[in-house]
């Protein structure tokens, strides 16, 4: 990594051509009528009767997991294309397909799991204790239990075909609304429109005038789409509270803790110590005011950098920091973090276009990775980027494992995309050259606390008090706003002079159907891995190959279960989250240290 990093990815190796591929249209539809081939299979399979009977279904879970690495792969391509050019109409189509393949794919698995849940137990049993099924005995399992859960095979597929124009077709909605989003901004004496992702890059900006103009043209902006978000929101949620009825699943809850994998007593455990520890947290916040000069700090300042001496990284200094910085946890995470940057695997471009936000996603038939962000050189986007990373080399150390093996859930997926950031962030304050440099990095390290503890719970208060009004009909705009910014007071402990009424509109995550409730898992994922940042610092260099291992199991086994077998640590306790909340009040309590001369001046 000697050479100039290009800052665009290359999607050319995986599809050359990109949404007019011709390869990528031929895979499609092969892929389509691969998926048809398995309906129709399935539909003449009966559930074994006898232990010898299910030999047969050998070839069947090699075709079901093949299939899936190859929708994995051409899903994550055009989300690709989607993402680099919101204005590609041709790649929104091939979206559309995709959604369509999804779908009758996932109706595929919807008559598979009902022949496992219709298998008697002790064939169930025997079959799965066989040596080569057991490496996937956790997947076949864990949807036999949730079959018996779901309204009939028939009924079930139906939902999913008519979720494409309706559950699905609600989610791309949002990208639509966002591609929209224009908002003006004042550069080198031009009016400049600025997409969403550059805007959003602007409200952390070292000039609190600029924050805060930029933040009301913000909400006027969302403002003005709040209509058609509302109309989104509500039928997303309409609808999946629906099939929730239909299902006899009376509490919102049940489908995302599922997905992720854990139990309600591990999520309430967390939220208990979060929330009896967050007066820590409001004090930074007031010192944190009292550094900027104001009384109270404005939603726009909760993320504001406080020193104003320009801390602009170079993104070819930003890789090095990162790859530098993993190689002392972890030489293979920083092999890994190498190789994507020398082969393109990561756009970082700051240009108007871009969906906002970053991601990562996995091509796990071409064994790659693709980044997604706007770099603009802040610290916050060096914590992104390494975030990012962690996700890649997650899925890095899963390449080899059978498919229905690599299926982990967003709460232990944001474990590794933490750890990643925790590893640089928390080297950067212990290297820092001097005790200015270093209250900024402590304090920029402190902020993931604070959107951790404070912004995502405020998600989660929003949407959990959503999903009850709905039950009795739709939401106006005003009682979005007033339930959003109910829920930021509450979050936050009322210590803010303003609030974000609009997030609702804005956020991304509030749309997405693949994961109900696209909040808690990140803040399970920033504590659990803080958590295990700690054990690594107890432990020292022999932890990586115990973190990898870790990693490897993410997909086949409980939350609860892997955090016994790996750390020995019961996590619907309190005691494994307050000894990980200790780790961000320590860095607090240095904050208020190194800064406690700033209140006496």
């Amino acid at each position: 990594m000697n050479h100039p990093i290009q800052p665009t990815w290359n999607l050319e190796t995986i599809f050359a051509g990109g949404s007019s591929s011709e390869e990528l249209q031929t895979f499609l539809h092969t892929l389509s009528q691969d998926i048809q081939s398995l309906y129709q299979q399935l539909e003449s399979m009966t559930p074994p009767q006898q232990v010898t009977e299910t030999k047969a279904y050998d070839g069947l879970l090699d075709q079901l997991q093949a299939t899936r690495i190859r929708l994995r792969e051409a899903s994550s391509f055009v989300g690709c294309l989607n993402a680099q050019d919101q204005s590609d109409k041709e790649a929104n189509r091939l979206g559309s397909s995709i959604s369509t393949m999804s779908a009758n794919l996932q109706g595929v698995f919807v008559r598979f799991h009902s022949l496992l849940a219709a298998t008697a137990d002790e064939i169930f049993q025997q079959w799965v204790g066989r040596p080569e099924i057991a490496p996937i005995a956790f997947y076949l399992t864990e949807n036999r239990s949730l079959a018996r859960e779901k309204m009939t095979p028939e009924l079930e597929g139906l939902a999913l075909d008519l979720g494409v124009d309706g559950y699905q077709g609600w989610s791309k909605m949002y990208d639509t609304i966002v591609s929209h989003i224009q908002i003006p901004f004042e550069q080198d004496g031009k009016t400049v429109m600025l997409s969403a992702g550059q805007a959003a890059n602007k409200m952390h900006d070292t000039n609190r005038e600029v924050r805060e103009d930029m933040f009301r043209k913000w909400e006027e902006a969302w403002g003005n789409a709040e209509d058609y978000c509302a109309d989104t929101l509500n039928h997303l949620a309409g609808f999946r509270l629906k099939l929730y009825e239909r299902r006899g699943w009376e509490q919102v809850l049940k489908e995302p803790l599922a997905i992720n994998r854990m139990s309600d007593q591990t999520l309430n455990a967390m939220w208990d110590v979060i929330v009896q520890n967050k007066p820590v947290f409001v004090d930074y916040l007031k010192r944190k005011a009292h550094i900027l000069g104001v009384d109270q700090l404005s939603w726009n300042d909760v993320d504001a950098p406080i020193s104003t001496v320009d801390s602009h990284v170079d993104y070819n200094d930003a890789a090095k920091i990162i790859v530098d910085q993993f190689r002392k946890f972890n030489p293979e995470m920083a092999d890994f973090a190498e190789h994507a940057f020398d082969q393109g695997w990561i756009e970082a471009e700051d240009r108007a276009g871009k969906r906002p936000g970053g991601f990562c996603t996995s091509l796990p038939l071409s064994k790659e990775t693709r980044i997604f962000m706007t770099y603009s050189g802040t610290a916050s986007n060096v914590s992104t980027l390494a975030h990012e990373l962690g996700h890649g080399y997650h899925q890095h150390v899963m390449n080899d494992l059978p498919a229905f093996s690599q299926g982990y859930a967003m709460n232990v997926a944001e474990t590794a995309s933490t750890f990643a950031e925790m590893i640089v962030a928390d080297s950067l304050v212990k290297q820092a050259q001097n005790e200015e440099e270093k209250v900024s990095l402590l304090e920029d390290k402190i902020q993931r606390s604070i959107a951790f503890f404070m912004n995502i719970h405020a998600r989660f208060l929003f949407e959990t008090r959503f999903y009850e009004q709905r039950r009795t009909g739709t939401v106006s705009t005003d009682e979005l706003n007033r339930l959003m910014e109910e829920a930021q007071r509450e979050a936050y402990c009322d210590t803010l002079s303003s609030y974000h009424p609009h997030f609702w509109a804005s956020k991304l995550h509030f749309y997405i159907t693949g994961v109900p409730f696209y909040n808690y898992p990140y803040t399970f994922g920033y504590m659990f891995s803080t958590g295990i940042y700690a054990l690594a610092q107890q432990e020292g260099a022999s932890f990586a190959a115990k973190y990898d291992a870790l990693l490897q199991d993410t997909g086949r086994m409980s939350v609860e279960e892997l955090a016994q077998k790996h750390l020995g640590v019961d996590l619907t306790q309190p005691d494994f989250w307050q000894n990980a909340m200790n780790v961000s009040i320590a860095d607090v309590k240095l904050f208020m240290d190194m800064t406690a001369e700033q209140v006496n001046q």
